[in-house]
């Protein structure tokens, strides 16, 4: 286990995390799970906000979580260059300061470049241009791009604790930016009981689908030849301009996520054609409501969910296409599927992520750095 300097002597109880939060992906449900995990441990959340707002169901539910605090700053995959990000640093640290947090856990790497204080950071590396790029192109990054990993370098060198949601993620980040000797994993989780409700003869998928690692357009080939019709909620347009047209699927649009796991409890299957997942929520979702899994057959998702799902080449929509008429014609194999998702999903619980963070909290907090 980890053993960083200590910063302070009295136990981790009662005390506060300033934690960054953007609106725009899965960073929103990871931390608002965590938060509520994190609760049972006597640890409060201020969340930092960054980027587009959020809903005002999003505000409400962190609300109720902790209090929430938006600042007018861009998450570094918007923001049109370094100078855009450079004083985010100072303003968080600050921040954390004002609200008497006695820890900085920040949701980007680039978040905590160059960061003067004296509380322990823990940065988690959701997802980043850098590792996307290594994925989805495998060629050297764009010049334009240097700067962004310029700056997670210097965030992940800076953190006392640097986190990753998944060992395929943690192999491509070392892959992207060299050995990071203060590297740990731990799993993202959900709160929400999905499993009971009679199944429909309906494929879902959820995503925001402008991203290209998202592979919308595959499920939505696929969808002109499955057995059953197919869902898919989700933006379909980006902050950056991009965008996707969806023919073949029923396009839900961007939907609250309380409908979200509405569908994921009434779908027969779930679906998840990702070319790039750090972790994969979506596919979560899916095994916790109980449905039969079909998954990208990609590092994450054969770490995290094999034998628990049917896997397919994600670039072709054909076998994606026989994956879910495989599923939809033979019931035995949905139920038999389901169940196993459902049972690998409860290692993926807010007890099991909070304990695992409230104890890296307090190391960093308590425990003297071994000799």
């Amino acid at each position: 286990m980890l053993r960083v300097p200590a910063r302070n002597s009295a136990p981790l109880d009662h005390r506060r995390v300033l934690m960054t939060v953007d609106a725009v992906g899965g960073v929103w449900r990871y931390a608002m799970e965590l938060a509520r995990g994190l609760l049972p441990n006597n640890i409060g959340v201020v969340f930092a906000g960054l980027g587009p707002q959020p809903a005002k169901e999003q505000a409400e539910e962190a609300r109720r979580l902790g209090k929430l605090v938006w600042l007018d700053e861009p998450l570094d995959w918007i923001a049109p260059d370094e100078a855009a990000i450079s004083g985010l640093p100072e303003k968080l640290a600050r921040l954390a300061q004002e609200e008497g947090a006695d820890i900085l856990h920040l949701n980007l790497p680039s978040q905590a470049a160059g960061m003067k204080t004296d509380l322990p950071v823990v940065v988690v590396s959701h997802s980043c241009v850098v590792t996307w790029w290594h994925t989805m192109r495998k060629e050297p990054l764009p010049k334009e791009w240097a700067w962004m990993k310029r700056q997670n370098a210097e965030g992940m060198a800076r953190a006392d604790v640097l986190v990753s949601p998944s060992g395929s993620h943690a192999q491509a980040i070392g892959e992207c930016y060299g050995e990071q000797r203060n590297l740990t994993v731990v799993h993202n989780s959900i709160s929400a009981f999905l499993h009971g409700m009679e199944k429909e003869p309906f494929v879902f998928a959820a995503g925001r689908w402008w991203d290209e690692g998202k592979n919308g357009h595959v499920l939505d080939e696929a969808a002109a030849r499955t057995l059953w019709p197919v869902a898919m909620a989700g933006s379909t347009r980006g902050p950056n301009g991009q965008e996707i047209a969806l023919s073949n699927a029923r396009h839900l649009g961007e939907i609250p996520h309380r409908k979200v796991l509405a569908e994921a409890r009434r779908a027969g299957i779930v679906v998840s054609p990702s070319l790039y997942e750090p972790f994969g929520l979506a596919a979560l979702e899916g095994a916790r409501a109980g449905a039969a899994l079909v998954l990208a057959d990609i590092p994450t998702y054969r770490e995290l969910w094999s034998e628990a799902a049917i896997f397919f080449d994600p670039r072709d929509p054909d076998a994606l296409a026989q994956a879910i008429n495989r599923l939809a014609s033979d019931s035995g194999l949905r139920v038999e599927l389901g169940a196993k998702a459902l049972a690998r999903s409860r290692r993926f619980t807010p007890d099991v992520q909070a304990g695992r963070m409230a104890e890296l909290y307090r190391q960093l907090v308590d425990e003297p750095m071994a000799a």
